[in-house]
């Protein structure tokens, strides 16, 4: 049976280089956050998501879509892009399930100047990353990271 993922500092723990490459494209513009909605179908929704002591976390807005969807049903989807069409700077995208937090210590060390009190604060628990660049030929290289499993099989 797998988890409901890890926190951030873990799966950097298992896999440094591949951590590294992820949250620099996850930092280097807006993230798309992928969420299931009340009726069953995929929402997408730009996120600017924030790594801080070993947590990747996503402030929103109370009344926002993406928190009620993961307070329903916490499992997402999170995808950085490439920078252009030729697949500069690579890809990552990364899935677990989302929990709110609450403790002010994190909340505190996640805000910066903008954040305003009122948005909720969500941790994103990463289960699977997936790296992916283009080699100068066009061809893409592929890193994958699982979380381990809760039980040994």
């Amino acid at each position: 049976m797998r988890g409901i993922g890890t926190i951030w500092s873990e799966f950097e723990a298992g896999s440094p280089d591949l951590a590294a490459f992820a949250a620099a494209r996850l930092q280097a513009a807006v993230a798309f956050l992928a969420t299931t909605g009340p009726d069953g179908w995929p929402r997408v929704h730009p996120v600017s998501p924030l790594l801080r002591r070993g947590r990747l976390l996503v402030f929103m807005e109370p009344t926002s879509p993406k928190g009620s969807d993961l307070r329903r049903d916490p499992r997402y989807a999170l995808h950085a892009g490439v920078e252009d069409a030729r697949g500069g700077g690579g890809e990552v995208a990364v899935r677990g399930r989302a929990r709110p937090l609450e403790d002010p210590a994190i909340r505190t060390t996640a805000a910066g100047p903008s954040t305003q009190d009122r948005w909720v604060l969500f941790e994103l628990l990463v289960d699977r990353v997936l790296a992916t660049r283009y080699a100068e030929d066009g061809k893409p290289v592929r890193r994958r990271w699982t979380a381990p499993s809760e039980t040994a099989p």
